[in-house]
C-alpha cells in the first residue's frame, strides 16, 4: 500500500480519469462489435431466406402429395457461390423429397422473421453452417424447405466491418496523451503556487496574491493566506510578548542586584537583616512575576493544548480559595465574606485553573481596597456566577476594557502588581467557554462576574439544574 507521502496527485487524477475513458471506449467497441455481427447476421440471413423462398416456390401439390419441380440449372443457380457451399433439402412429414439428405432439423442461435419460416445455427459435415427453413402449407402433411451454406462470407463481413475498432486501439492513445496533458495543465497552477509561496514565505508572511489563482483554487489560496496571517500573528504576539516580559523582569532584577550590593555593603547584622528582607519580598515578586508569565504561556491559543474538565462546585472552590487568603485580608483590616446562592453550584472545569482565576481577582480586591473595606464571593445559580466586588475606588469606565490586557495597570494603582493578572483570567474564562464581566460593585468599587453557559446537578440533588 502506498503511504501518503508516497502520492502522487497527478498520478491519482490521470488514473481516475483515464480508468473511466478506457472503460467507456471498451465497452462502446465491445458494443460496435456486437452490433457488427448482428447487422451482418442479419443481412445474410434474410439473402439465405430469399434463397429458402425461391426454393419453396417450386413445390407443387399432386393431391396430397409434394412435388418439386427443379431443373438442373435451376439447381445449380441455387447451389452457386464463390467462397461458401450450399446445401438445400425439401422434406414432407419428415420424408426427404429432394436435395441434400443429411441437413440439421434444429439447432441454436434460432431467429424467427415471421410465420413459418426462421433461421438457425448448426454443423454440417464439421462445419458450421446457417440454415433458412420456410414451411410450405399445403392439403397434406406440412412441407419444410431448408437452405444451407457455410459461414465464410458472414466471417469475412464481420472481420471488414471489425475494422471500425482499429481506431479504438489510437483513441486510447489519443484517450491517455489527453488526459496526461489536461491534467499536467490542471495541475501546473498549484506547482506554480507552491513555488511562489517557497519563495516569499522564507521573506515574508505577508498574503499572497489571489487574482491569477483558478477559482477552484481559490479557497485553498485564501487558506493558505489565512494560515500565514495566524502564524504572523502568533509570531507577533510573542515576540510582543517576550519584549514586554523581559522589560518586566528588568526592573525586579535590578531590585535583586541592587539588594544583593547594599546588603553587602551594609555595617552591622541589623542592616543586614533589613536587606535581605528586602530580597526576600522582590525575589517572591520576581517568582510571582515568572508563574504568571509561565501561566500565559500555556493559556496561550496556540499553546494551551486541551484540558480535562470536570465537575467543580463554585461554592467549594470560593470557599477554599477564600481561606487562602483570608489572613492576607486580616492584616489589610478588611471583612472577606463568601455569600453562597446555594450548598452546592457545579460546572464544568479545571480546577487549578478556576483556582488561578478566582485567586487573582480576591488578590486584587484585597490589594486595592482600603482598611476597613470589605470583599464579597457571592455565587449564584441561574446561570452559575461567582462574583468578586469590593469597597474599593473602583474602576473608571474609560479604563474597563483595557484592565484585561497583559501588563496594563489602572491608572494611579500603586504596589507591586504585574498588570497580568486579570490577563489571565480573561484567559481562563474563555478556555473554559465562559465570560467575565466588570461593573461597578453595590459597595462602590469593583465586581467582577464569571458567567458560566450552564451548571449542572448536585451530587445529592440529581434534579436540582440551572
Amino acid at each position: 500500500m502506498t503511504s501518503p507521502a508516497d502520492r502522487w496527485l497527478q498520478r491519482e487524477l490521470l488514473g481516475r480519469l483515464l480508468g473511466p475513458v478506457l472503460v467507456i471506449i471498451l465497452v462502446t467497441g465491445a458494443a460496435t462489435a456486437f452490433l457488427a455481427h448482428e447487422v451482418v447476421e442479419a443481412v445474410f440471413d434474410r439473402w439465405l431466406l430469399d434463397a429458402a423462398h425461391s426454393l419453396a416456390a417450386q413445390v407443387r401439390y399432386a393431391g396430397t402429395r409434394a412435388v418439386v419441380e427443379l431443373s438442373p440449372q435451376a439447381e445449380a443457380m441455387l447451389r452457386y457461390d464463390v467462397v461458401d457451399r450450399v446445401s438445400y433439402e425439401v422434406l414432407q412429414g419428415g420424408t426427404h423429397l429432394i436435395g441434400d439428405g443429411d441437413l440439421p432439423r434444429h439447432g441454436d442461435y434460432q431467429d424467427r422473421f415471421g410465420h413459418g419460416e426462421w433461421a438457425y445455427g448448426a454443423v454440417l459435415r464439421n462445419k458450421r453452417v446457417r440454415i433458412a427453413a420456410v414451411q410450405v402449407p399445403g392439403p397434406g402433411e406440412p412441407t419444410l424447405v431448408l437452405v444451407a451454406e457455410t459461414q465464410a462470407k458472414r466471417d469475412e463481413a464481420t472481420r471488414s466491418l471489425l475494422v471500425v475498432l482499429a481506431p479504438v486501439v489510437a483513441l486510447v492513445l489519443l484517450a491517455a496523451v489527453a488526459v496526461a496533458i489536461a491534467v499536467r495543465r490542471t495541475v501546473r497552477p498549484l506547482e506554480r503556487m507552491a513555488a511562489v509561496w517557497n519563495e516569499r514565505s522564507h521573506a515574508s508572511l505577508d498574503p499572497m496574491p489571489t487574482h491569477d489563482v483558478p477559482r477552484e483554487l481559490r479557497p485553498f489560496a485564501l487558506a493558505l493566506n489565512d494560515l500565514l496571517g495566524r502564524v504572523r500573528e502568533l509570531v507577533l504576539r510573542e515576540r510582543h510578548f517576550a519584549s514586554t516580559a523581559a522589560h518586566q523582569l528588568r526592573t525586579p532584577l535590578a531590585g535583586l542586584q541592587l539588594g544583593i550590593a547594599r546588603a553587602a555593603r551594609c555595617p552591622d547584622l541589623q542592616s543586614t537583616r533589613m536587606a535581605l528582607r528586602g530580597l526576600e519580598t522582590t525575589t517572591q515578586h520576581t517568582a510571582r512575576l515568572l508563574q504568571q508569565l509561565l501561566l500565559l504561556a500555556r493559556l496561550d491559543p496556540e499553546g494551551r493544548g486541551s484540558i480535562e474538565l470536570v465537575p467543580v462546585d463554585l461554592v467549594a472552590l470560593a470557599r477554599e480559595v477564600g481561606e487562602a487568603y483570608m489572613d492576607a485580608a486580616m492584616e489589610r483590616d478588611i471583612a472577606l465574606e463568601l455569600a453562597p446562592a446555594r450548598p452546592e453550584v457545579i460546572v464544568r472545569g479545571e480546577v487549578d485553573l478556576l483556582r488561578e482565576a478566582l485567586g487573582n481577582l480576591i488578590d486584587n480586591a484585597i490589594r486595592y481596597t482600603p482598611g476597613g473595606g470589605q470583599v464579597v464571593l457571592a455565587i449564584s445559580h441561574d446561570p452559575p456566577c461567582i462574583s468578586v466586588s469590593d469597597s474599593g475606588p473602583g474602576i473608571r469606565p474609560e479604563e474597563r476594557g483595557k484592565v484585561f490586557e497583559r501588563f496594563v495597570r489602572g491608572e494611579g494603582t500603586v504596589g507591586d502588581g504585574s498588570g497580568l493578572g486579570l490577563a489571565i483570567v480573561r484567559e481562563i474564562v474563555a478556555l473554559h467557554g465562559a465570560e467575565v464581566q466588570l461593573q461597578p460593585a453595590p459597595a462602590g468599587g469593583a465586581q467582577f462576574v464569571l458567567r458560566f453557559s450552564s451548571s449542572m446537578p448536585s451530587p445529592g440533588c440529581p434534579d436540582c439544574t440551572a
